[in-house]
């Protein structure tokens, strides 16, 4: 089957086993590492409504899906205050403070994660982080999730050219990890994530963790997962396994 196909199609052990042998993997955090999308959607719609935004009307999930989640801060600030963006960035750190309060009593790993680490572990991948979040946030969560010491790297849409959607942050990652996109994938969960890894030319696995999946097949995901305990990503690796050997 060729690669095009193999793109276009769910069956998952075909989508991932051309990457043999598989060299890193690249993760998210927001949503991909942890569900933090209620705690940022709270945090957003607490702190719009106080302030009047949209009428003192609280935005809903909806809202949250198609203007915030997974996009970096500067797109965020452009988005919800168009006529003053240094108030819009502002107004985007206060909330990243709330955010980071609740998130230290709140944040639970995706299910299956850390077998999925032991299965990184075990063969030796290099493997980074790539985010949108703040540098704060990323680092709360990795560490708050006992992750700080399995990451090679974190790389932050801040230290890009451009955040996500583009590839820059990706295209980043295989370079600091010096390895080959041909032998590289992606977790992801947000539109926004999945089309900067695609971008950057590599298969990427979504997660259905609470963007809705008609969406996140828009972005052209390689497959989509319920989570890291989902059988179609272990059918999918242990396929990816049979074709290193």
């Amino acid at each position: 089957m060729t690669i095009s196909s193999c793109e276009n199609s769910l069956d998952s052990a075909c989508s991932l086993s051309r990457l043999a042998p598989v060299e890193a993997v690249l993760f998210d955090v927001d949503g991909t590492l942890c569900d933090t999308d209620p705690i940022h959607h709270y945090a957003f719609r607490e702190m719009l409504q106080e302030i009047g935004f949209n009428g003192g009307v609280p935005i809903t999930e909806e809202f949250f899906v198609e203007n915030i989640a997974g996009r970096h801060n500067d797109d965020i600030a452009t988005r919800l205050f168009p006529e003053d963006r240094e108030r819009g960035l502002k107004f985007c750190d206060d909330k990243e403070a709330m955010f980071r309060r609740l998130a230290k009593e709140e944040l639970k790993p995706i299910d299956g994660l850390y077998k999925l680490k032991k299965w990184i572990e075990d063969r030796g991948l290099k493997r980074a982080a790539v985010t949108n979040a703040p540098k704060e946030n990323a680092e709360l969560m990795i560490s708050t999730l006992g992750l700080s010491d399995f990451f090679d790297v974190v790389i932050l849409g801040s230290d890009c050219e451009h955040a996500k959607p583009s590839p820059d942050p990706y295209m980043k990652a295989l370079e600091v990890l010096k390895v080959s996109k041909d032998h590289t994938f992606v977790f992801e969960d947000s539109v926004s994530g999945i089309t900067a890894g695609v971008a950057a030319g590599m298969p990427v696995v979504g997660l259905k963790t609470r963007n809705p999946e008609h969406l996140l097949m828009k972005a052209k995901p390689t497959f989509l997962i319920k989570d890291y305990a989902d059988p179609k990503l272990w059918a999918a690796l242990e396929e990816l396994d049979k074709k290193a050997d």
